[in-house]
């Protein structure tokens, strides 16, 4: 998987397409990510003790990685994924631009 936690990333299908942001876990076995603040659904929430309401709230849900690609750091479009050996060990590269992300 080429997307990994903490990049900055670009949805390019379904209702968020063309909105921005990082991913917060990465989900691997299932080819999905969790972005920050985006693919948001409506979660109703049991209240928990005696007294407390019960309350609805905007929860984070995964998005497959095929519908979001990699910004680039410089230009700011959403970018393919290569690698690189540098030394003994491979780097990420943007493929637009060739530099390391």
């Amino acid at each position: 998987m080429k997307i990994k936690k903490n990049d900055k990333v670009i949805i390019i299908a379904g209702k968020d397409k063309g909105k921005s942001g990082l991913v917060s876990l990465a989900i691997p076995k299932k080819d999905m990510v969790v972005v920050t603040g985006l693919n948001l659904r409506k979660k109703h929430q049991k209240p928990r003790k005696g007294g407390e309401k019960g309350q609805i709230i905007d929860k984070a849900m995964p998005i497959h990685i095929s519908n979001v690609m990699v910004s680039d750091p410089d230009t700011k479009k959403a970018v393919r994924v290569g690698k690189k050996l540098v030394g003994e060990r491979f780097v990420r590269i943007s493929r637009r631009s060739g530099k390391e992300i």
